[in-house]
């Protein structure tokens, strides 16, 4: 991730050149030559597995093993000169994560995860284990989410702001960044509209190594999307239920 981390660098200090996908969303040639240089290294090494990315055509490998990438998760906030942005990358074998790196080089930090391993972040502190809260009650949790306009228009934004309400504390924190909160206790809830598999499968693997967990609004495990709950696990099953109505 380091050859990774420059890339990013090198072009948002010499300009970025940005154009939208048929689906409106934007795209840089950091996402793109972010995603090429991955795939180059990760066929080259494991010529049998297969690739799965944002930016490019799926490559189905062996049926057994792939790579799951997102070369830039926050595009846009690397186009507005927000430093939340990060290349997410995670290996999943038979349905089931292994590992998993989320690298924000803008703000200088890197979190890990191997699954049975626990999880990890390294900064300009140093490196060290991370692990979720201990908030129990909605009352003293601080809920984050990636913003309000997809809640609306699926129907749930009453639930969302009854949640935000009974709270201790409220943010909007989009992309891997609420989900990296709650991984480290710094947010205790985290929830999303319209993710991925690129987007999600990297955090939920940091996030349940930490002791937390990641899935659709409903309580099911997952990380297809494109519905996210994360959480301390703790308060989980109080979420499920106010976005449900209850």
């Amino acid at each position: 991730m380091d050859e990774t981390d420059a890339i990013a660098l090198r072009h948002l200090a010499g300009g970025l050149r940005v154009s939208a996908k048929p689906d409106t969303t934007l795209v840089t040639q950091v996402d793109t030559e972010v995603e090429t240089v991955l795939r180059g290294r990760l066929a080259a090494a494991f010529p049998r597995h297969g690739l799965v990315g944002e930016e490019y055509a799926a490559e189905a490998g062996d049926g057994e093993t792939r790579w799951i990438i997102d070369p830039i998760d926050g595009t846009h906030n690397l186009v507005r000169g927000i430093p939340v942005f990060a290349t997410l990358l995670a290996v999943e074998r038979a349905g089931q994560l292994l590992a998993a790196v989320v690298s924000a080089p803008a703000l200088q930090r890197r979190w890990h995860a191997a699954g049975g391993g626990g999880a990890a972040v390294r900064d300009l502190l140093g490196e060290r284990a991370i692990r979720v809260s201990g908030v129990d009650r909605l009352a003293d949790a601080q809920v984050v989410w990636s913003g309000m306009r997809p809640m609306e228009a699926a129907g749930i934004g009453p639930a969302v702001r009854a949640i935000a309400a009974a709270a201790w504390r409220d943010r909007g924190f989009g992309d891997f960044w609420g989900y990296m909160l709650v991984a480290e206790g710094a947010a205790d809830v985290m929830l999303e509209i319209g993710p991925t598999v690129w987007d999600l499968a990297a955090p939920a693997l940091i996030v349940r190594e930490a002791g937390g967990r990641l899935t659709d609004f409903g309580g099911r495990d997952s990380y297809d999307g494109p519905q996210a709950l994360a959480s301390n696990g703790r308060l989980h099953a109080v979420i499920v239920e106010r976005l449900a109505g209850e």
